[in-house]
């Protein structure tokens, strides 16, 4: 009997291992994608947005010079300027530039303003937190303003829980199902949990993340 149960607990201490292991797999998962998604935005920095940039003078001084048309050198500058606009837009959805400032709130709040959705940030947190936590949430929130749309309000409430940030996104009935099995992956793969419920026309998004693993 004894002998039974050595090989019992060592077949657990086995499943354990491989458990911790597709756990730390996942993490570095999720760690490489952001790690992508920074250098696709400095990419998008460093290359596109400055050869739209360098473009848009060049039609300034084109401007300047006699012979040209002003009104089509006009219209190409206002599509060149349309142009920059959606690539800081893109590289913000991206990887926001503000992300390891630490103003979890300004970022939550940028990303409602570029959504176009009127919102309500409630964050009463410090800074300093992980960097894969904070991008997180700001996926989740991201994820339920755009499906919301920007006709909707949208709010959302972060708090520290000592060994946790959880968050709650209220926003007016949503589908739920779509897209939510990619963050709940994200979500599972640092330890967390996400809970997607819809009642009364709103919808609520909420999620606990662990701050040390």
């Amino acid at each position: 009997m004894e002998a039974r149960q050595i090989d019992v607990q060592r077949e657990l201490d086995g499943v354990r291992a491989e458990l911790e292991k597709l756990r730390a797999s996942r993490l570095r998962l999720v760690l490489a994608a952001d790690a992508d998604r920074r250098a696709i935005e400095r990419e998008l920095h460093d290359g596109v947005h400055q050869q739209l940039v360098a473009l848009a003078v060049s039609l300034q001084l084109a401007a300047q010079t006699e012979g040209g048309d002003p009104a089509r050198l006009a219209e190409m500058a206002r599509d060149v300027q349309d142009a920059l606009e959606e690539a800081a837009r893109l590289a913000q959805r991206i990887h926001p530039a503000t992300l390891e400032a630490g103003d979890l709130a300004a970022l939550l709040r940028s990303a409602a303003t570029g959504a176009g959705v009127p919102a309500v940030v409630d964050v009463s947190v410090g800074a300093g937190y992980p960097p894969e936590v904070v991008m997180t949430i700001h996926l989740c929130w991201l994820d339920a303003l755009v499906r919301a749309g920007g006709a909707s309000r949208a709010a959302i409430e972060v708090r520290d829980r000592v060994d946790a940030l959880t968050f709650e996104i209220t926003v007016p009935e949503i589908r739920p199902e779509v897209g939510v099995d990619r963050l709940r992956d994200r979500v599972d793969a640092l330890g967390g949990r996400l809970t997607v419920a819809s009642h009364d026309g709103e919808t609520i998004v909420a999620g606990s993340l662990p701050l040390a693993r």
